[in-house]
């Protein structure tokens, strides 16, 4: 008998080694295992320098691309003069450089929306000042010439020189009207936080104004609770009420206008505009009697861009752009508009190429051609006639830099299979190379324009060798063709003592969502990303875990992407649980122990699948899910879904409406402050759920948004998610 013990000790401890140590989820949610990332950098216009606050926070200072040198120091706080500050959060320069503004005590509202307290200084003089008397800004926007700043505070445009005060507007009031601030559904799903643009000359500044009156408000409840603690809710719990425009129902009424510093004169943009239509952006141009405007249409398939005098308030149209089904967010953020040219991203010919026009909207050429799709937007020199693009041209899961230049001729910059992105000079010549893979975390290194590299700047060697004694696990990459001819690509990881003579459970993760990759070759892979070091936890546990990207996913062209169009959640689920049913025919897999879980999009597509009518999932998990696209926000539902007037059959594919087909063990989370997603999809669906007799778990989480983070909530979550698979796989 004691032989045997010690035989057996001796295969454990060598299974150990190959398998590592366990890892621990603290140590995953509390960032010991966090990449170390370059953030910061401020590529200073028509220069090859940056600016970036140095490591121990009290100083702005200007950099060289070429040589990581620094070239002089725009701000410190050791040599302050006037008001005095002990930090700061973040800055912005003027054009000129002469000024800046020192961001502190930000508070966040939204995504991206925030208040601060805003500080000026001037270079010359080294004199800070409050930039207002109230604080708590909005969006500081300095004019062209450096001499004036427009900022918001409680809805209201001011614009100061750092002593004269100029108040624009003074119609502003929480959930009535907003001056030069996009609405909560505008700045979500339009992606952006600023609604003003100043005039080339600094003599006129122009806005976006969003009435959202008669948009209804919805109200999150709020609970004393933790991290942080809201005292003001001791006894009585409180509630946070604004204006959010589901699907279907009525958007706030958006204008544009224009304020003369000389005179004072207000005057509205004559802007063709449909009473729903939108105003998703305004840019200043380096023409003075010219601001662009972009409209777009509730259906979000035509995009306008209108040339717009702010001194007469006369529009004309520059651009059209009309595609099948809806015009892609990142298409619009794309778009660069320069001194004598517009660089504009389309899906027209089925993939996302790249269209260059002249000031006035004459089409000059389609840049780039290809099956492929180019997926971030860089610059284009006006100088050389050269494009700089990120692109998926070589597979949907990598990323590769390149340059076209003027006659078409397409050179990639980029050196590694993987993901690749970059950050470029204000003159072209340089660029900050951010490469990793699957297997490898980041590697930051400078390149010239010509691809040349120039130097390394920081690497993760470190955090390989840490990663290393929790066992190498096997992350693998497959492919695999569906029922009705599909070909989905995933990713696969085992344990790391994997035994292709056993048969594994088997965890799926998913986002699914429109445009979206899970199945990338970057660091960024995983269910939680960083290395999917947490699925790797969830293998240590004796699991495979597998991704997907399905129909509707990106990288793919417009046609695999826009299939889902009018009917979400439907194509969706098929393939996930097509997934499971390939998995299930593989010699390692015990079919019979197949869970999924996902957030968001993902919680929803978890419903949709473990309804779908195939009994293929034994568990699953959904995180803030939507139940019922009647209760997500206009904008992005309708571009995929029209309203539900117009689309009832698409609107009726619900997780609600499958609730009696639910199979499988099922736990819901959702934060009780979900601003996002909110917690009536997870309440009504539990309803639907109760009256169909159907068995779950629910956890909801006290004064959390989307994110479901603070103190500790996500250790706390994802323990959840972990211990619910270990229970019921």
């Amino acid at each position: 008998m004691r032989r045997i013990l010690l035989m057996c000790a001796t295969v454990f401890t060598a299974l150990q080694l190959m398998a590592g140590e366990p890892l621990s989820l603290k140590d995953i949610t509390n960032g010991t295992f966090s990449a170390k990332r370059i953030s910061g950098m401020n590529p200073l216009e028509g220069t090859s320098d940056y600016a970036q606050i140095s490591s121990d926070g009290r100083q702005v200072v200007k950099f060289s691309f070429k040589t990581g040198k620094p070239t002089g120091v725009i701000f410190s706080l050791s040599e302050v003069k006037g008001e005095k500050i002990e930090a700061f959060d973040d800055y912005l320069i003027s054009d000129d450089g002469s000024r800046l503004l020192l961001q502190t005590k930000t508070k966040p509202i939204y995504r991206r929306s925030f208040t601060a307290n805003f500080y000026l200084y001037d270079v010359k003089t080294k004199v800070l000042s409050r930039l207002s008397k109230d604080g708590a800004e909005q969006i500081p926007t300095f004019s062209p010439d450096g001499k004036w700043i427009a900022y918001v505070h409680k809805n209201n445009i001011y614009i100061t020189n750092g002593s004269e005060v100029k108040q624009v507007t003074t119609d502003g009031e929480f959930n009535k009207i907003i001056n030069g601030l996009p609405d909560w559904v505008n700045e979500e799903e339009f992606g952006f936080s600023n609604a003003l643009a100043w005039s080339a000359d600094s003599k006129t500044l122009s806005w976006i104004r969003y009435d959202e009156s008669k948009v209804r408000t919805y109200t999150l409840q709020l609970f004393k609770g933790a991290y942080p603690t809201l005292n003001q809710y001791n006894t009585y719990p409180g509630e946070y009420s604004y204006k959010y425009p589901k699907a279907g129902e009525e958007n706030s009424t958006v204008t544009a206008w224009s304020y003369n510093l000389s005179n004072g004169a207000v005057r509205k943009y004559d802007l063709p505009l449909a009473a729903d239509g939108y105003i998703p952006r305004i840019k200043t141009t380096y023409d003075a009697n010219r601001i662009i405007l972009y409209t777009m249409n509730r259906h979000q398939d035509e995009l306008n861009l209108y040339a717009a005098n702010p001194q007469t308030g006369a529009c004309s149209l520059l651009i059209k752009e009309q595609v099948p089904k809806y015009v892609k967010e990142e298409a619009m953020e794309g778009i660069s508009i320069m001194k004598d040219y517009i660089l504009l991203p389309s899906d027209r010919d089925g993939f996302m190429h790249l269209y260059l026009y002249d000031r006035d909207g004459k089409l000059l050429r389609q840049v780039d051609k290809g099956n492929y799709d180019v997926t971030a937007v860089y610059g284009y020199d006006e100088k050389t006639g050269n494009t700089y693009f990120q692109a998926a041209a070589l597979q949907p899961m990598q990323r590769e830099i390149y340059v076209v230049d003027k006659a078409g001729k397409r050179t990639v910059l980029s050196e590694g299979r993987g993901w690749n992105s970059a950050s470029f000079s204000g003159d072209y010549k340089f660029f900050l190379n951010t490469w990793s893979d699957h297997d490898h975390p980041y590697v930051y290194a400078i390149y010239d324009n010509q691809g040349k590299k120039i130097r390394e700047v920081l690497n993760n060697t470190e955090l390989i060798a840490k990663i290393a004694k929790y066992g190498k696990v096997s992350k693998e990459f497959f492919a695999f063709t569906t029922s009705e001819g599909v070909k989905l690509y995933g990713w696969m990881i085992k344990p790391a003592d994997f035994d292709k003579t056993k048969k594994y459970p088997v965890i799926m993760h998913q986002y699914s969502g429109p445009g979206s990759q899970q199945v990338v070759d970057s660091w960024s892979m995983g269910s939680m990303g960083n290395g999917g070091l947490y699925d790797q936890y969830l293998t240590q546990k004796g699991y495979i875990v597998v991704n997907v990207d399905g129909r509707g996913t990106g990288a793919r062209g417009a046609d695999f992407e826009k299939c889902t169009y009018l009917k979400l959640g439907d194509l969706e689920s098929k393939d996930q649980v097509e997934t499971a049913q390939w998995l299930a025919k593989q010699s390692y897999v015990d079919g019979s122990r197949i869970g999924i879980w996902g957030w968001s999009f993902g919680g929803f597509n978890t419903l949709m699948s473990m309804s779908e009518g195939r009994e293929v999932f034994k568990a699953g998990v959904a995180i803030a899910p939507p139940t019922d696209w009647r209760f997500y926000d206009s904008v992005y539902t309708e571009r995929y879904m029209r309203t539900p007037q117009e689309n009832t059959a698409g609107y009726a594919i619900n997780p609600i409406n499958r609730s009696g087909k639910l199979h499988g063990k099922l736990l819901i989370c959702h934060g009780m402050a979900d601003d996002n997603v909110h917690p009536q999809n997870t309440f009504e669906y539990s309803e639907a759920l109760v009256q169909a007799d159907k068995d779950f778990k629910e956890n909801l989480y006290t004064n959390r948004n989307h994110g479901i983070y603070g103190g500790n909530t996500r250790n706390h979550l994802l323990r959840q998610v972990a211990e619910w698979f270990e229970e019921n796989l």
